[in-house]
């Protein structure tokens, strides 16, 4: 682990590629992995693209890592494809219309499945976000797997979410409901040389209009036009704007820390879990209890509370 660790560090983008899989894998290694990274992180500024399949986030992710390279900004990208529930495999294909990048060396695409995690990102994904950011990339850009309205897993990782809209993908109503609607710092009309396209930004404007405190960031409309160019300079333009509100206001680090909170907290509830459910495989108070409750003879609160008081700690002793 070391020596892969030595590469990582020497800025080897193979070992960036290795402790990935990794990562994603979740070796055994992958949690002293993340240890090492650490101290590494926060440097990165974090960008996700949502919207629904087929909304062209793939080419409008190429567009903007155009500009960020001509900014001379080394460019990290995730980009998550949806896995098959059947056969387990996933075509990683996003990629492929990101090939005028695949020789640059400051920019690294990794293609990653869902393996069946809801919400738009792989289980692992914040994992290869703090692998990209300890790197030492400038910039990473999340493609969430095409997403519907409840998909909202994005704006727990990204400083910046651009949601995605092309015309033709439906009415008003949409641009009411709650949900993606709602997350978005940017909105991005794609495919803005389609009819429909003024229609789309029109009607989300009057929605933010309606919805929009005058004090808070007002979400710009953007249409844009992998096609043609048009709009992709407005768009890194006003994900920047975006970045300055948030430090300006000094929004940013205290979200990144709030963020760091809630993940230590959930690593803690998810080690809880792991105590319980391995207590399960014993014969112990912890059955015990379960079936005492399974009998009526004590209620879940009170037999919850017993189990917590009996969850072996780490080296085995009884706490």
């Amino acid at each position: 682990m070391q020596d892969l660790l030595d590469k990582f560090k020497a800025g080897e983008t193979r070992g960036l590629a290795r402790l990935i899989t990794l990562l994603e894998n979740e070796d055994p290694s992958h949690e002293k992995l993340l240890q090492e990274l650490f101290h590494r992180t926060g440097r990165a500024y974090v960008t996700g693209f949502t919207g629904s399949p087929g909304a062209g986030k793939s080419s409008l992710v190429d567009q903007v890592v155009k500009t960020l390279r001509a900014e001379e900004q080394t460019v990290g990208i995730i980009a998550v494809d949806p896995t098959s529930p059947f056969t387990g495999g996933a075509l990683l294909g996003d990629r492929i219309r990101m090939q005028e990048h695949a020789l640059d060396k400051g920019v690294f695409i990794r293609s990653m499945g869902t393996r069946g995690s809801l919400g738009g990102l792989a289980k692992t994904t914040k994992d290869v976000v703090k692998a990209m950011d300890a790197f030492g990339f400038d910039r990473v850009i999340i493609e969430t797997v095409g997403v519907g309205q409840a998909e909202l897993d994005i704006m727990h990782v990204a400083d910046t979410t651009v949601v995605v809209l092309t015309p033709g993908a439906g009415d008003a109503i949409q641009t009411i409901k709650a949900g993606i609607m709602e997350i978005a710092d940017v909105f991005a009309v794609n495919k803005c040389d389609l009819p429909g396209a003024d229609k789309i930004a029109a009607e989300v404007a009057i929605m933010l209009d309606q919805q929009c405190q005058h004090d808070k960031w007002r979400p710009p409309v953007v249409q844009v036009s992998c096609l043609t160019g048009q709009g992709i300079a407005e768009l890194a333009e006003a994900i920047k704007k975006h970045r300055v509100h948030l430090e300006e206001k000094n929004i940013l680090a205290p979200r990144r820390r709030e963020r760091i909170r809630k993940e230590t907290l959930e690593i803690a509830t998810h080690k809880w879990r792991q105590k319980v459910f391995n207590q399960l495989e014993l014969p112990g108070r912890v059955n015990e209890l379960l079936d005492k409750v399974a009998r009526k003879e004590m209620d879940p609160y009170a037999a919850a509370y017993e189990i917590l008081g009996h969850v072996t700690t780490a080296d085995g002793r009884t706490k």
